[in-house]
């Protein structure tokens, strides 16, 4: 436990504060929580940390996984930890007999969004504006905590496909521009992306999809634009919570780093 509390201060550094403390991550993995590794030569190289939640909003309301942190160390990633870590998650979230994990997530995130839609399945139409506050960590600092909460339904057919390597019809953003999919801020021919503009500017194609571009790498120009970052976030904050209220949950991400926005909402029994 305390590998990992070193490796927090690596991944999120600038704040000692926000480090989840050793007697709670032991705690946490004594009391149905999990507390996972990923090791390369012997190196603790990334981990994942979760655990036990009560969703009041279901009806019956039941136990879902609340997926903390994942974390993996810098000179380890693109070799597939970060997968390789919720693929476990959802191993031994299935063993206890739950049926969902859930997380938030920077949604400006590309490399995340990659993971966490793309490749594990995950599906969202919950918006959480500035949900942690005020963060010290290098990747936080400066700009308002919106989150992503994202929903993992463990059971359905896109996730086991997914996490048991079968094979997956992936769609690419031309396959979706061809069934009438329609840009919220499309990308100019060239030049920088823009934020989304006013609701009223949308509009709403042949097909039930939409398309929001985010920037290729958020973290860079948070460091070099500051302003532009912060227009970014209050943007796309101002677009996920209006199409969110619409019905519409984000449910794929593209090249490009485009996110997909379908309806109606997937059902907890018919996740896409």
């Amino acid at each position: 436990m305390r590998a990992v509390e070193a490796l927090q201060r690596i991944v999120w550094p600038g704040s000692d504060v926000d480090v989840v403390p050793a007697h709670l991550l032991l705690t946490a993995a004594h009391n149905g929580g999990l507390v996972a590794g990923a090791y390369v030569e012997g190196r603790l190289a990334g981990f994942a940390f979760g655990f036990l939640g009560w969703d009041a909003t279901s009806r019956p309301p039941h136990l879902k996984h609340c997926s903390h942190q994942l974390g993996v160390h810098p000179d380890y990633r693109n070799l597939g930890l970060g997968f390789a870590l919720k693929r476990f998650q959802w191993q031994f979230v299935r063993a206890q007999g739950l049926d969902r994990v859930t997380w938030t997530c920077d949604p400006l995130l590309a490399r995340n969004a990659q993971l966490n839609i793309a490749k594990l399945g995950a599906v969202c139409n919950i918006y959480l504006r500035d949900v942690y506050g005020e963060l010290r960590d290098g990747l936080n600092a400066g700009l308002p905590t919106d989150r992503f909460q994202v929903d993992w339904w463990v059971n359905s057919e896109r996730v086991l496909a997914l996490m048991r390597d079968e094979p997956v019809p992936r769609r690419r953003l031309a396959d979706y521009l061809d069934v009438g999919a329609a840009w919220i801020n499309p990308p100019p021919p060239f030049g920088a992306s823009t934020p989304p503009g006013e609701p009223s500017s949308w509009r709403e194609g042949e097909g039930s999809d939409l398309l929001l571009k985010i920037p290729d790498d958020f973290l860079a120009l948070k460091a070099s634009d500051p302003a532009l970052a912060l227009t970014w976030r209050l943007r796309t904050r101002m677009a996920f919570e209006a199409l969110f209220a619409r019905g519409y949950a984000v449910t794929d991400f593209v090249e490009g780093a485009v996110y997909v926005l379908s309806k109606p909402r997937p059902s907890p029994k018919e996740q896409p």
